[in-house]
């Protein structure tokens, strides 16, 4: 009973893991916008709503933008993650430079795995059935290559170099470059061991997105969904907690600057993009990356524990994994029911708020069965077998 006592003990002190803050709720409704514009933009391809009666009453121009701007909001997703992983590393270690890569990973690995296994276990399944919208025909593609490319972490190279897989195997293309990422993110902050060596690399990373973005224009795919593109996003991201951990204080009228002046950019990028893009090109998405930093380090020196009718909107960017790995099994399903029915573009702004309240659903439903569950088992278990571990080198070098 003393050794397990002991062992317990060892696990709270140095496992890594501090107890739960405070969810940023300003941080959550950054979270749940961007993935409502990933589903209005899968929707909007298949319904879009300047083809429907909404043109009567709105400019056709603003109801393409909200149809449109999906791959913007990966790219917002791209900076709140490396924003958010990097101060959880922060508080948890103190520093980069003492980052645990074996907790770190574990970390990573709870997070995404369960999901992951499942999300491709159906699609391989369906594909296997022959079902409508989810079988791999392309010429050169085929389900092994496709779940060996989702789980190996190159699906969005896989499909540069074949083509679109179908949508619920396509959402995978950011994941694949988000947890690259963070495989090489520990190693280079253990290796360069002080903050202004490894500041100029992510800034030199950061900055270099307009020309990575600009220098793959011979395969449309791969320009949308290359590595370099969003791994600058992830590393404005970690730029922008690395700032916030430094100047953690900020007046009431600063934090508001910030958001105000981060909002402002992301909207200007969002809905007046064809006449920034005349005037910056490529680096509009710089842009939009910064604008989201900005906004980002704003909201965590003020955070809020709640906003006044907009808490339906906080409670999707809790969801905001499980809601992106699933919400094409809805949006695929709507479609077909709106086509059985008659497809009525005049309405097909109806059937967005349905598809909407069913994407919730369902990502509330893998939250609470599968990803939850899963991560906290699988966390516990790494946790005490590494903490374990240590205990025993520590009983050996006493």
């Amino acid at each position: 009973m003393r050794e397990v006592v002991r062992v317990s003990r060892f696990a709270t002190e140095h496992a890594g893991v501090p107890a739960s803050t405070p969810r940023n709720v300003g941080i959550d409704l950054l979270r749940g916008l961007a993935i409502v514009l990933v589903i209005f933009n899968h929707i909007g391809i298949r319904i879009p709503l300047k083809k429907t009666a909404l043109a009567d009453l709105l400019p056709a121009r603003f109801l393409s933008d909200l149809n449109y701007n999906g791959y913007e909001a990966v790219f917002v997703f791209f900076v709140i993650s490396g924003f958010l992983i990097t101060g959880n590393a922060l508080r948890r270690w103190g520093d980069l430079a003492r980052i645990d890569m074996k907790t770190f990973y574990a970390l990573r690995f709870s997070r995404i795995v369960s999901c992951l296994l499942l999300l491709v276990a159906l699609l391989s399944a369906l594909h296997g059935f022959g079902v409508q919208d989810y079988v791999i025909d392309r010429p050169g593609q085929s389900l092994p290559r496709a779940v060996l490319a989702a789980l190996g972490l190159h699906l969005n190279w896989y499909e540069g170099m074949t083509g679109y897989l179908p949508g619920n195997w396509d959402v995978l293309w950011s994941l694949s470059i988000e947890e690259v990422f963070y495989i090489g993110f520990p190693i280079v902050c253990l290796l360069t061991r002080r903050v202004w060596i490894l500041a100029p690399l992510l800034v030199l990373l950061a900055v270099s997105m307009p020309w990575t973005h600009a220098a793959l224009t011979d395969n449309e795919i791969w320009q949308e969904k290359a590595y370099l593109p969003g791994m600058s996003a992830i590393a404005i991201g970690v730029i922008g907690a690395l700032l916030a951990r430094r100047w953690p204080v900020l007046s009431v009228t600063q934090a508001r600057v910030l958001i105000v002046v981060g909002g402002l950019g992301m909207i200007a990028e969002m809905f007046d993009g064809r006449f920034l893009w005349s005037l910056i090109g490529d680096s509009i998405l710089l842009l939009l990356t910064l604008s989201a930093m900005l906004m980002l380090i704003g909201l965590q020196a003020r955070p809020v524990s709640r906003v006044r009718g907009f808490g339906w909107l906080a409670s999707w960017g809790r969801l905001s994994y499980e809601i992106y790995l699933s919400h094409m099994f809805v949006v695929y399903g709507m479609v077909r029911i709106y086509k059985a029915m008659g497809g009525d573009i005049t309405l097909g702004f109806l059937w967005y708020l349905p598809a909407l309240s069913l994407c919730w659903v369902l990502g509330r439903a893998v939250q609470r069965y599968v990803s939850l569950p899963s991560e906290q088992w699988l966390r516990a278990r790494l946790i005490t077998a590494k903490s374990s571990m240590r205990l025993a080198q520590a009983n050996e070098n006493a």
